[in-house]
């Protein structure tokens, strides 16, 4: 995505949600915060490169979501804190969403939909909800993405887990992999799952080996 339909992308998430557009203070100042963020050097995935799949997940997927604006301010906060060596990087990064909502003037119930939402992310179980049923396919959409895509994709995490050792990472790595194909269906929003869910499959086989 080029940086000025990503720009507008975020604009538009936040006109839709009544307030002050972020191409104005105080919003440009997180805007420019978010990127700083997805642009750290220990990242390899969890990068603009991701956002912009997500973004453009939702821009596919859109007449799918009740609220979408809701949705996409959740995408671009669901990675802004992401440390591989914490276990609160979603419960940060949703804290950092609803006060950055709230201090834009957005209502507390907006607001905490939004936390919710990336909260989501998790992944820990599937939700019920069908916005975050649908946020939660857009995250994990890189399952069935191309073979090449998903290979750069497993590449990308190896990278982000270099400090930790193979006889580590690689059963951890299958034991989560297979935590998702093992999910039927993989892919709750009816629309994303049949687009993706056999690619999905393949690759997650293939990758468990």
């Amino acid at each position: 995505m080029q940086a000025d339909a990503r720009h507008a992308a975020w604009a538009e998430a936040w006109r839709a949600l009544g307030v002050q557009a972020p191409d104005s203070a105080p919003n440009n100042a997180l805007f420019d915060a978010l990127l700083a963020r997805y642009g750290e050097a220990h990242r390899a995935y969890h990068t603009l490169q991701h956002l912009d799949e997500c973004l453009a997940g939702l821009a596919l997927e859109r007449s799918h979501a009740k609220r979408p604006a809701e949705i996409a301010l959740a995408l671009w906060f669901h990675d802004a804190i992401y440390d591989v060596h914490r276990h609160d990087n979603e419960q940060r990064s949703a804290d950092w969403a609803r006060q950055a909502l709230r201090d834009a003037g957005v209502d507390a119930e907006a607001a905490q939909r939004v936390h919710a939402l990336v909260m989501a992310t998790r992944h820990q179980a599937q939700p019920e909800e069908a916005d975050a049923q649908l946020l939660v396919d857009i995250d994990l959409s890189i399952l069935g993405a191309p073979a090449p895509r998903f290979a750069e994709y497993e590449q990308q995490i190896r990278i982000e887990y270099a400090h930790v050792p193979p006889e580590v990472f690689e059963p951890r790595r299958r034991q989560i992999l297979g935590g998702f194909l093992a999910r039927d269906p993989l892919y709750l929003t009816p629309s994303i799952r049949a687009r993706l869910e056999a690619q999905a499959r393949l690759n997650l086989q293939r990758a468990i080996g």
